[in-house]
């Protein structure tokens, strides 16, 4: 399997070669580096979108940008000029957009950090560093919505990190123009005589869905802060001391599902606390929670879990996703794992006469600190830390009424430490360490992790490589038992040509049988070799009826590690593409697999003797989605997967379908409405029934074997998103998501090792229905910049139906779910940003 597998890559690889040759040179090289001069001035400067002011004028103006999307390379029509001004404390910037008229000048309002919307922006990058690799963006909304974002290797662009800064918009006859002020501040840089700093600019024409920078940014290049051009002109500016302090406040205000005796179904609770921003020096800055509120984050997708490893959920809290992309690198940082369930949340087990009164969820926080930066040589260094209390379950005897407490979570200290060195040629080299201590008698972890890029001078071909360590030490917790999993490791290394109209990438990896990272990160299963070859072509520029082709395939094959072994090879391709009249971008993805052998889904330890022998499959899928600039438009997926029959059984070959329908209405540049549903048909899926109970007599003749079902799992998932902006810092979104999952089995075999499957009489109903619900809604208002007043309230029910409860109606599910008793909460939170430089000016 391997030699064939090696000859199949060469040969694919021979066949693309003339392809790459194809490729003119000059679109992998990089543009030419323009330079802006900055003004230096001594006069205020008034935010009002005007630029009446006449040093304005007296600037070196930047423009003749150039098309980006969708004809890469071509001049702009209607003109935009930019001119940088600077003082001890700012950065301003004016730019002037031409147009043909205000009605060619699309003006929906969204929220904050959302560029979506039907409207022009115009954006401006700095990379203050001058690394090549790391950088800042600031933009604006025709409406006047500002967006921030930070560029990074780890994190690409990074929309969840925020900075406090203003602008104003305005219209002038047939052009818009964007006024921006930018405080030092926000951003970081070296304490040297003349800063030299990469720039670009870019404007967004959404009239004709083009895109413009002003150093030519090449799709074929790799990379993006690399293309910049230059900034110079900034001289004798200090790094401000950055300190600000962001105290909140709130109140909730919640409404228990369900009454419990002893407690209050009504419950109202106040907090307060706050977050500090310290630049420590003109590099480094230590962000801090303190006593933090994520009450109000938005809910959850909850999901009928029946795969052997856990959901991975969105990090929605904001300071675990601002300026985080350094403890991301290497992928080693799952940050719900800091306040996530305690580690004894399910091993809370009432006795004969007990009842759990009280078992919580989640890890509450005491405080979260981390200190991020990078020197003037390219050094970047970011250390988090977070501290959460201990967490009890409580239960009470049912005939004497006392209550207990059950420690389920022990006072736990979170730790990441990162090293990160820029290096020429859009280059790097990273350490990575995350630790967990646990105090009391349980276990701790620690992971280390180093990574590289090399990239060739013409930025051509690339070598990455990642080689990472696991140590864990202890015992499980509230166990006698040590750790199984005390020492692992991780490698993976990866070759290939980065830029051009033609690509490549060769990769190969390993992670040990004992590699764990998951105490502060995640992995999807470990004991896996893994090596695979992928190619790509892409075409830029407008033919025929297109505006561009993407297109990739490839091969990936893995094994068992310990024992060696075979487990699947995967043929893989795809291709998407726009239509230039419509704007309709349609795209496909096709695969096949010879029989795979899954080791994951028996649950069974040690890996290599059960597994689940999946027949020979093949599957494509596509989308369709429309112009988002006309009022109506839609997003429509379709997929199947049709596997062979297996013929060692007298069953039915399995067959996936999944079909995704999401269209959205733009009442006005104020209202949005969007609804989508997804359904999922999985008929004849064989899989793990779970757990089986010895207590349960169907069950008991069965307790040491390993049971498979062959079941049909239907699951649909309806959400409903309305948005109404009243202004360019006030609005209002509500968010309603609906799924059912319901999974019913057919037959029952028993699993022997290497594969074998024999049919089985098991009598135990072990269908179930799955149903949740969840409503957020939010009113959100920037009454000033970095302050916010938020009001929030979230709806929230699940149900679990077993057995002769279950039930396919949809309906029905809809039904039971509305009648569920729900969770409700109300609650207002109050933040409020005070900067030590503006404060100290008022006093002067």
């Amino acid at each position: 399997m391997l030699r064939f597998c090696s000859l199949l890559w060469v040969g694919l690889a021979m066949l693309c070669l003339p392809v790459m040759a194809q490729t003119p040179a000059s679109a992998v090289t990089l543009a030419p580096k323009k330079q802006l001069q900055a003004l230096r001035i001594t006069e205020a400067i008034k935010l009002d979108g005007v630029l009446d002011e006449a040093v304005w004028q007296q600037a070196p103006v930047a423009s003749q940008f150039i098309q980006n999307r969708p004809a890469p390379g071509l001049p702009e029509r209607h003109p935009t000029e930019v001119r940088i001004l600077y003082d001890d404390a700012n950065l301003y910037i004016g730019a002037v957009m031409h147009d043909v008229s205000a009605d060619s000048i699309p003006r929906q309002l969204t929220q904050r950090d959302n560029l979506d919307g039907n409207t022009d922006f115009f954006g401006i990058f700095l990379d203050t560093y001058h690394d090549k690799l790391n950088g800042y963006g600031f933009f604006v909304t025709t409406g006047g919505v500002q967006c921030d974002a930070r560029y990074s290797p780890a994190g690409g662009e990074d929309f969840n990190w925020n900075a406090v800064w203003d602008s104003r918009t305005a219209l002038r006859g047939t052009d818009w123009v964007a006024e921006i002020r930018i405080p030092y501040s926000a951003i970081r840089f070296s304490n040297v005589p003349e800063q030299l700093w990469g720039l670009n600019f870019m404007r967004q024409r959404k009239r004709d869905n083009q895109g413009f920078f002003w150093n030519e940014v090449k799709p074929a290049v790799d990379g993006f802060v690399n293309q910049w051009g230059e900034l110079r002109g900034i001289r004798d500016v200090k790094p401000p001391l950055r300190l600000s302090l962001t105290p909140y406040v709130s109140a909730y205000l919640n409404r228990n599902a369900v009454s419990v005796e002893g407690q209050r179904r009504t419950t109202t609770s106040f907090n307060g606390g706050a977050d500090v921003k310290w630049g420590i020096n003109e590099s480094f800055t230590l962000d801090a929670t303190l006593v933090p509120d994520f009450g109000q984050v938005q809910s959850d997708n909850q999901v009928l879990n029946l795969s052997p490893f856990e959901v991975q959920f969105n990090e929605n809290r904001q300071f675990f996703t601002e300026g985080t992309e350094l403890f991301n690198k290497g992928g080693l940082f799952y940050s719900r794992r800091v306040g996530a369930q305690p580690i004894g949340y399910g091993s809370v087990e009432a006795g004969e006469n007990d009842e759990i009164i009280r078992n919580p969820g989640e890890t509450r926080l005491l405080n979260a600190t981390k200190v991020s930066g990078r020197t003037s040589k390219g050094l970047g260094i970011g250390v988090f830390n977070a501290l959460s209390n201990n967490v009890y379950a409580t239960l009470r005897n049912t005939e004497t009424g006392q209550e207990r407490e059950v420690l389920t979570q022990p006072f736990s200290n979170y730790s990441i430490v990162v090293l990160d060195q820029s290096l020429k040629n859009n280059s790097y080299v990273s350490l990575i360490n995350t630790n967990v201590t646990r105090f009391g008698r349980t276990y701790d972890a620690n992971v280390t992790g180093g990574l590289f890029r090399l990239a060739d001078k013409k930025n051509a071909y690339a070598v990455n490589g990642q080689l990472v360590y696991s140590r864990r030490r202890g015992n499980e917790f509230n166990s006698d038992s040590l750790i199984n999993d005390r020492d692992g490791y991780k490698y993976k290394l990866s070759a290939g040509k980065i830029s051009g109209n033609f690509t490549w990438t060769v990769s190969h990896g390993i992670e040990s049988a004992s590699y764990n990272p998951n105490d502060l990160g995640i992995l999807f299963g470990n004991n896996n070799i893994t090596q695979g070859i992928n190619f790509s072509y892409n075409k830029y520029n407008p033919f025929w009826k297109v505006n561009n082709l993407y297109t990739w395939w490839g091969v990936d094959h893995s094994l068992l590690y310990r024992p060696t072994r075979y487990q699947n090879l995967v043929f893989y391709g795809g291709a998407n593409t726009t239509f230039t009249k419509k704007f309709l971008t349609a795209g496909i993805n096709l695969d096949a697999s010879p029989v795979t052998r899954d080791y994951y889904e028996p649950r069974t330890q040690p890996l290599g003797e059960y597994y689940v022998r999946i027949p020979v499959n093949a599957s494509v899928s596509g989308f369709l989605s429309s112009d988002y600039r006309k009022k109506f438009a839609y997003d429509v997926s379709l997929g199947t997967r049709w596997h062979a029959k297996d013929e060692r059984l007298a069953r039915p070959r399995r067959m996936h379908y999944d079909v995704g329908i999401s269209p959205r209405y733009r009442v006005n540049n104020q209202l949005l409405f969007i609804y989508s549903v997804d359904w999922s048909l999985r008929q004849n899926q064989i899989g793990y029934i779970g757990k089986l109970n010895t207590a349960e007599p169907l069950d008991s003749a069965f307790s040491k074997q390993v049971l498979l079902g062959r079941r049909r799992v239907v699951t649909i998932t309806n959400v409903l998103s309305t948005a109404y902006t009243f202004t360019n810092r006030m609005s209002l979104t509500l968010r309603l998501r609906h799924y059912t999952s319901d999974v019913h089995y057919q037959d029952f075999v028993r699993l022997d090792k290497d594969g074998a499957e024999t049919l089985v009489d098991y009598r135990r109903n072990r269908d179930n229905t799955y149903n949740a619900f969840n409503l957020d809604m939010v009113y959100g208002w920037w009454f000033a910049p970095g302050s916010q007043i938020s009001v929030v309230w979230k709806a929230a029910s699940t149900a679990t139906l077993d057995g002769n409860e279950a039930t396919p109606l949809y309906f029905a599910n809809l039904n039971n779910t509305i009648n569920t008793p729900q969770n409700n909460s109300v609650s207002v939170k109050v933040l409020y940003y005070l900067d030590y430089l503006a404060l100290r000016r008022k006093r002067a």
